[in-house]
C-alpha cells in the first residue's frame, strides 16, 4: 500500500503547491487544519520550507538553492536582507546572536524563525534576482552540487558549470520529475579533485575521456545510488555509461524517469536508488535504462580521472584541496576561499560579504560543500586590501586546521530529527582542540564532522574523525552523547568511517579526541595521514586508543536538548515557550 506521503503527493505536490501556500500565508498559519498539518508541511518542504520541532510551532526553515554553489552579483546581498528582516526569532544564540545565514553541506542556504505570513514578501524579493527555493527540499530534484570553482579552476579536466546549469534549468519545476519516490540528489564534477562528492549522491556525473570516431572526448561517466544517510551508506556505483556534456541533460533524465517509475513508493525507508540498486544491479540497470529509457545507443564508461581526487579524501596531497585560501583562476584572475566555522554567519556579515566580493570581485560568491563560501574574480593587485579587511580576521583564508576541518549540521536547534545540539557544540569542541591539542607534524588537515542523528547531514562517514548524536546516562543523569567513528574518506577510493566508540558523554568527545591524536603521532609510522593510520589498525585497537576523559572543556547542553523549546532560552522548558505566534511574532493564545 502507497505511504500516507504518496497518498498526500497524489492529491497536491508540485507547482501546485505554492498556490495553497500563498493562499495559507495570506490567511495565517493557524487557519491549517490542525488535522491536515502533516500533510501541508510535507507538501511545503517542495518549496523549500520545514516546520521546525516541537516547541517552535508556526516556524519554518527556509532553504534557497544556489546550483553548484553560484550566488551571482545582487545575490548575496538580498540573501543578508531576508536573513535580516524575516530570519529573526523570539530567543538569541548565544554565540550567533540573532540574525543569521546557514551555508549547507549541499552548497544552499539555510534561513531559520521564518514566518509563514512573511512568504509572499520573501519569494518576490528572492526571485526579483533570480532565487528560489523550488524543489530545495521534497521529493524531487534536489539542489545540483559541483566544484564550486567550476569554469574558473586552472586544473579541471572539463567545465562541468554549464552541464550543471542546464540541469537546473531542465529539471527545476518540471512536472514529468517533480513528484518522485524520494529525493534526487544530483552531482556533477568536472575537477581533479572530486569536489563534487560524486561517490555519495543519488546521480553523479564525474570527469572522464574517451575515444569516440578516432577523437578524444572529455565528458562524464556515470554512477549511481549513493548516500549516506539511515545507518546504511552507499557508495555510487558504475553503470558502465559514458555521456558528452552534450548528453548529459538527456540521459539524466532518463535515469531521473527510471527512478520515478521503478523506486519504491510503499516503503520510503526504501525509497532512495540505492536501494533500487542493490536489488537490480549495475548490469540489470544498464540494460532497462537502454532498453526502456534512452532512444540512442548509449557510450561504454571512459576511462575516468578519478586519480587525483583529493577533497575529502584524509590523504596527503601536497595541498588542501577544499578551495579554502588563495588560488589563481584559469583567466588570471583569483579566487578567494573563506572558512565559515560549521557554515552559520551573522547577517552584518554576509552583507560585508556581499560588499566585499563586490568592491573585490565581480560580486559573485560560490558555496562548498564544506560549508564555506569563495570570492571570485578578485584581481592580483587587490589581494593585499582584500586580504586586509576585516571580515577576513572573522573568515580566514587560512585557518587553523580544527576550524578548517569542522563541519556540523542543524542540530537540536531547529531539527525535529536530531538527537543533540551541534552548531554550538562543534564550534566550542573546534575552539578548545584548537588552544589545547597539537596536531602531529605535517597534519594540515583534519576533518571533525558533527551530525545529530543518522540522517548524516553533516556527512560524518567522510570524516577523520565522525560523530553522531546519541543518547547515554552519567552520574545516574540522562546527558547527550556521540558515537565515535574514525578514518573516512573520499578521494580516489573513498571508503566510510569506522564506527568504534558508541555513547561517548559529550563533554568527555574532546579529551577522547586529544587522546586518539597522541595516540596516533606515537604510532605512527612515518608521514602516514590519520586516515592511513585507521586503515592498518584493527577495528579492536581503534577503540582502545579513543579514551574519552573529562578535561578542562565544559559544556552547558549536556541535559536532554531535543526536550526543550530552544536550547539556549533562559527558560528553555516546552512550557516556556511562545509558540505558536501570529506573524507579527505575538503568541497564539489556545483558544484562537
Amino acid at each position: 500500500m502507497p505511504t500516507d506521503v504518496e497518498r498526500w503527493k497524489s492529491e497536491v505536490y508540485g507547482n501546485e503547491i505554492r498556490e495553497h501556500l500563498l493562499e495559507f500565508a495570506e490567511q495565517g498559519w493557524d487557519t491549517i487544519p490542525e488535522d491536515e498539518r502533516d500533510a501541508w508541511f510535507e507538501r511545503f518542504k517542495w518549496w523549500g520550507l520545514y516546520h521546525q520541532r516541537n516547541g517552535q510551532e508556526s516556524y519554518f526553515m527556509m532553504r534557497i538553492g544556489t546550483p553548484n554553489g553560484v550566488l551571482t552579483p545582487g545575490q548575496t546581498e538580498v540573501v543578508a536582507e531576508v536573513a535580516d528582516e524575516y530570519a529573526r526569532g523570539p530567543a538569541e544564540n548565544p554565540i550567533f546572536g540573532n540574525g543569521y545565514v546557514d551555508w549547507t553541506t549541499r552548497q544552499s542556504i539555510q534561513l531559520h524563525w521564518i514566518k509563514l505570513e512573511d512568504i509572499p514578501e520573501i519569494f518576490e524579493k528572492l526571485e526579483s534576482v533570480g532565487l528560489s527555493t523550488q524543489q530545495a527540499c521534497g521529493d524531487s530534484w534536489r539542489n545540483i552540487v559541483g566544484c564550486p570553482v567550476a569554469g574558473k579552476d586552472k586544473h579541471e579536466h572539463v567545465d562541468a558549470l554549464p552541464v550543471a546549469m542546464e540541469l537546473n534549468e531542465t529539471f527545476k519545476g518540471n512536472d514529468d520529475h517533480s513528484n518522485l519516490p524520494r529525493k534526487w540528489k544530483v552531482s556533477v564534477t568536472g575537477c581533479r579533485e572530486g569536489c563534487g562528492q560524486g561517490d555519495i549522491n543519488d546521480l553523479a556525473l564525474e570527469p572522464a575521456t574517451k575515444e569516440i570516431d578516432g577523437e578524444e572526448t572529455r565528458g562524464f561517466n556515470i554512477r549511481i545510488g549513493g548516500g549516506l544517510s539511515r545507518n546504511e551508506p552507499r557508495l555510487a556505483r558504475d553503470i558502465d555509461v559514458f555521456v558528452t556534456p552534450e548528453q548529459a541533460a538527456e540521459v539524466s533524465g532518463a535515469i531521473s524517469a527510471l527512478f520515478r517509475e521503478n523506486g519504491d513508493r510503499d516503503n520510503r525507508y526504501n525509497a532512495r536508488i540505492k536501494f533500487l540498486m542493490d536489488e537490480w544491479g549495475a548490469e540489470k540497470f544498464r540494460n532497462v535504462l537502454q532498453e526502456e529509457f534512452v532512444d540512442f545507443e548509449l557510450e561504454t564508461a571512459g576511462e575516468d580521472l578519478r586519480s587525483e581526487y583529493s577533497y575529502n579524501s584524509g590523504y596527503a596531497n601536497g595541498g588542501h584541496a577544499d578551495h579554502v585560501g588563495i588560488h589563481e583562476q584559469a583567466d588570471g584572475n583569483y579566487y578567494v576561499g573563506l572558512d565559515v566555522l560549521v557554515g552559520r554567519m551573522g547577517v552584518d556579515d554576509t552583507k560585508e560579504l556581499a560588499r566585499v566580493a563586490d568592491e573585490y570581485g565581480s560580486g559573485e560568491v560560490r558555496v562548498t560543500q564544506r560549508q564555506n563560501v569563495i570570492i571570485t574574480d578578485v584581481p592580483e593587485e587587490k589581494l593585499d586590501a582584500l586580504q586586509d579587511e576585516e571580515l577576513l580576521d572573522h573568515y580566514s583564508p587560512d585557518p587553523h586546521p580544527f576550524m578548517r576541518g569542522s563541519i556540523a549540521c542543524t542540530g537540536t536547534e531547529f531539527c525535529s530529527l536530531s538527537i543533540v545540539e551541534t552548531k554550538n557544540r562543534q564550534v566550542r569542541y573546534a575552539r578548545w582542540l584548537k588552544e589545547n591539542v597539537e596536531l602531529p607534524a605535517g597534519v594540515e588537515d583534519f576533518h571533525i564532522h558533527l551530525s545529530g542523528c543518522t540522517a548524516s547531514c553533516a556527512q560524518p562517514q567522510i570524516a577523520d574523525i565522525s560523530l553522531r548524536g546519541m543518547k547515554t546516562r552519567k552520574d545516574g543523569e540522562p546527558v547527550e552523547a556521540l558515537d565515535i567513528g574514525l578514518g573516512g574518506g573520499l578521494g580516489e577510493n573513498p571508503n566510510f568511517a569506522e564506527w568504534v566508540t558508541q555513547r561517548v558523554p559529550v563533554d568527555e568527545v574532546p579529551g577522547a579526541i586529544k587522546n586518539l591524536l597522541a595516540n596516533f603521532e606515537e604510532r605512527r609510522e612515518g608521514d602516514e595521514t590519520f586516515r592511513e593510520f585507521v586503515a592498518r589498525t584493527d577495528e579492536e585497537d581503534l577503540a582502545e586508543l579513543v579514551e574519552p576523559e573529562e578535561t578542562s572543556y565544559e559544556d552547558p547542553m549536556m541535559h536532554n536538548t531535543k526536550r526543550t523549546w530552544y536550547p539556549y532560552a533562559e527558560d528553555d522548558s516546552m512550557d516556556a515557550s511562545p509558540a505558536p505566534t501570529h506573524g507579527d511574532g505575538t503568541p497564539i493564545a489556545s483558544d484562537d
